[in-house]
């Protein structure tokens, strides 16, 4: 068995106390202030971060790791609160790890996810690019259309803890009886599930912990993983799409705002001139099905053939004769596509990791004329914006979209044009 790790107890001992005024949140959502190491007088340089610590406040943290150049703490007390303090409205907030900013009013939040793009930005890709307010979600509660609860396997007499992982830690659960980010539809069912498994978990049907799944679709909640649903989604002005998928299969989450999130993304690649679409990491098709009235032809490229399927089964039930979907093969993703890259717009949503090498590669070696960029992290996104500079392309927008109020997360759209 392997020895614990002694705790580095450089500059501050475990659990010592200090005082420290925030002054900015980094893009993990955590409050960041400095802390002078060399008696008073002197600069205060040791970065400390602090979760729901927010901008302009004054608090008292307990240290609870020091790496090289920067410290983690947990927020013991407000001492001088920030005016945009507001109170959380789910009293969990703090110890479940689902939301970072229940605690700052929704228009600071927004604003503050807006200048950690632009920090990025700078910072990562080294452009100074103006970047648009972000556009928030008409509920900062009550969004959430998909939530998975976890529960650990029952041990000694306990009431069996189903819910979300503790602020901080990375296997102990907060029972979690209602979540204010998630719809109310979830919300009902959540309880009849939740007072089903701790019954069967009492007479001794669980062995070890499982994931639970809820997803909310029209007011109607499946629990099983391999449900088909049938989403309707507003993809524009008298254009409602049903797009059909497994309830386990990605789709964005927050149905509220997606008809903005789509327009504008759809919006974007038209506005570039092309006359043809690849919705790269396509999925069951939305922004290629979204996008089929503005181009003379649309194809999604997606290496799960199983969302191909889909794809395929969501155009003909919308009557979308212009889009074709392919199953591409990971190391020629492109191969069966007839478009000149010159004509064509690609719109790519890849996973939180980004894009990886082999499909930036193919990418710049089909050339298209314009890429819009949607990411989940902005982090990665501009990681891989980078290469696009590289490449030969020229950021000429960046639209964040809060899909995710009360938490850190956000998604992002840059659109990216080919300079001749």
């Amino acid at each position: 068995m392997s020895k614990k790790k002694r705790f580095n107890d450089r500059p501050f001992a475990y659990h010592q106390e200090v005082e420290l005024s925030i002054t900015t949140l980094t893009n993990l959502g955590l409050g960041l202030g400095r802390v002078a190491l060399d008696g008073p007088g002197t600069e205060p340089r040791w970065v400390v971060m602090v979760a729901f610590a927010l901008p302009g406040e004054r608090v008292r943290a307990r240290i609870f790791r020091n790496h090289g150049n920067y410290s983690e703490a947990d927020l013991v007390e407000v001492l001088a609160a920030s005016p945009n303090r507001i109170e959380p409205k789910c009293a969990l907030f703090g110890r479940c790890g689902g939301c970072q900013y229940q605690n700052l009013r929704y228009g600071e939040q927004l604003e503050w996810k807006r200048r950690q793009v632009a920090e990025l930005l700078e910072h990562m890709a080294g452009i100074a690019l103006e970047v648009s307010p972000v556009i928030g979600s008409p509920r900062p509660f009550s969004y959430r259309s998909k939530i998975t609860p976890h529960f650990n396997g029952p041990r000694d007499d306990r009431e069996l803890a189903i819910g979300f992982l503790k602020q901080g830690t990375r296997f102990e659960i907060v029972d979690v009886p209602r979540c204010e980010i998630a719809t109310e539809p979830i919300n009902l069912r959540l309880a009849e599930v939740r007072a089903d498994i701790r019954r069967r978990a009492s007479e001794g049907g669980f062995e070890r912990g499982a994931t639970l799944l809820f997803r909310d679709v029209g007011g109607a909640v499946t629990t099983s993983f391999d449900d088909r649903v049938t989403e309707t989604v507003a993809a524009g002005p008298g254009q409602p799409l049903r797009l059909s998928f497994l309830a386990r299969d990605f789709f964005q989450n927050n149905p509220f705002i997606l008809p903005a999130f789509v327009s504008y993304v759809r919006d974007q690649a038209r506005s570039s001139g092309a006359r043809f679409l690849v919705d790269a990491y396509c999925g069951s098709g939305l922004f290629a099905l979204a996008s089929a009235g503005s181009f003379e032809r649309v194809a999604g490229v997606e290496v799960s053939e199983s969302s191909i399927v889909f794809a395929r089964e969501n155009a003909a039930a919308n009557g979308i004769a212009n889009a074709s979907f392919l199953a591409g093969d990971a190391a020629a993703i492109f191969s069966g596509l007839d478009f000149p890259g010159a004509e064509t717009a690609v719109v790519i949503d890849p996973p939180r990791k980004g894009c990886d090498e082999a499909f930036l590669r193919q990418l710049f070696e089909f050339k298209p004329r314009a890429v819009v960029y949607v990411s989940c992290d902005p982090a990665t996104q501009m990681r891989d914006l980078k290469g696009f500079l590289a490449a030969g392309y020229k950021a000429t927008a960046v639209q964040p979209f809060d899909l995710f109020p009360q938490t850190r997360h956000l998604e992002c759209v840059i659109t990216l044009v080919r300079l001749a």
